[in-house]
């Protein structure tokens, strides 16, 4: 039997290598995947020789589309993009360049080439923005009030897949998937960074105070392992057009974090507030509703917020050794 063809772009991302990593555990998928280049990179150690790399900048449509005739997906991840709220404030421009522009060279290349593989795009949480505690746990069918550049270029990403699936027939489904972390995301997350802080204390790198932003901030935290079988299973059992939330349908304080964090180790350190580390607009709290991809589904939580949190802090021990 043929292995399917499926094409990951941000494929060294913190999730996308973690999608590679779970798409290899099945025996008929055939993985390609997209980087600004195709150098080894850190997070694709486990997967860097059983996938087929190719460096492409989504914002080139003529690449884009060399990219797609020559790889011919029967389904693709589009996880690539800037996924940092905080640099859409620094640069909003280059943040709907590369979300909005890369997707739509995607899409205009499947269309010119008459290819339709079964898409999932990678939307974001911070779609719905600003809400309020009446409207919670936030459904898809909740108000959209984005309160970032980041957001506003994720419902652009999000609205332009349900419009070529309407326009093209284009098999589209979305996802808005909220908080992810877990071992490998980039310190300038906030959970990474506090289990980073708090490494760098204990192997004597920093002083032992720990700065903080925002610590009343509720949010809803799943593993990045369990974000990527959501992928899947939305990929596979999803209907097209349609978007679903990936969320665990709790809420924890940024503050509970912090301290969850700081029990798992053995010293005694100072919380700080860092002005830098505060943004224009924050939304004070996020939890999602699950149901919907629960249901379509049938996928299941299956990391235990203190886990996740264990093997992050572990991660940065290893790697700041």
């Amino acid at each position: 039997m043929s292995k399917q063809r499926v094409l990951i772009t941000g494929i060294s991302g913190f999730v996308g290598s973690y999608l590679a990593d779970y798409l290899l555990t099945k025996k008929n998928v055939e993985i390609f995947g997209v980087d600004i280049s195709a150098t080894k990179v850190d997070n694709l150690e486990n997967c860097f020789n059983k996938v087929q790399l190719f460096p492409c900048d989504l914002t080139d449509r003529e690449a884009v589309r060399k990219l797609i005739k020559e790889v011919k997906p029967e389904k693709i991840f589009h996880l690539a993009g800037s996924a940092f709220v905080g640099d859409s404030w620094l640069n909003p421009q280059k943040t709907f360049t590369v979300n909005v522009f890369g997707e739509l060279n995607i899409f205009n290349a499947l269309v010119e080439l008459k290819l339709n593989p079964r898409i999932q795009i990678a939307c974001s949480s911070e779609e719905y923005g600003l809400t309020d505690k009446a409207e919670l746990p936030i459904s898809e069918k909740n108000e959209l009030r984005p309160l970032s550049p980041y957001a506003v270029s994720k419902i652009a990403q999000d609205f332009l897949g349900y419009q070529y699936y309407k326009s093209f027939g284009l098999r589209v489904v979305r996802t808005r998937a909220f908080n992810h972390i877990g071992p490998r995301q980039s310190e300038s997350f906030v959970v990474s960074n506090f289990a980073k802080q708090i490494a760098l204390v204990e192997a004597g790198k920093q002083k032992p105070v720990i700065k903080v932003g925002n610590l009343n901030a509720v949010r809803d935290f799943t593993d990045v392992r369990d974000i990527v079988k959501a992928y899947w299973l939305c990929s596979e059992r999803g209907v097209f057009g349609e978007v679903y939330n990936i969320c665990s349908g709790k809420g924890h304080k940024i503050s509970e974090i912090l301290v969850i964090l700081i029990n798992l180790s053995t010293l005694k350190v100072k919380v700080q507030k860092d002005p830098a580390r505060m943004r224009p607009s924050d939304v004070p709290i996020f939890v999602g509703d699950n149901k919907k991809i629960v249901k379509q589904t049938g996928w299941k939580l299956e990391y235990s917020l203190k886990k996740t949190l264990s093997e992050t802090l572990n991660y940065w021990r290893e790697k700041i050794k």
